[in-house]
């Protein structure tokens, strides 16, 4: 059975937690940060953890993860 290829995509946004759940950085924090509000900037500091409904799909494309 040959290997399975990774998607190379999914590997830079998403990684697995100990658990198994996907977790990713949000977006929205690259500039024009004196515009957000610091509730909405400390708020975008956090991880964000998929629903399990789309972490099925990114599980898929991360094999070996």
């Amino acid at each position: 059975m040959p290997k399975i290829k990774t998607h190379s995509g999914t590997k830079k946004r998403f990684r697995l937690t100990g658990t198994g759940k996907v977790a990713y950085q949000k977006n929205g924090r690259r500039h024009q940060l004196n515009c957000k509000s610091p509730k909405r900037r400390r708020t975008l500091r956090a991880t964000g953890i998929l629903p399990e409904a789309q972490a099925k799909n990114i599980r898929e494309m991360l094999p070996y993860a």
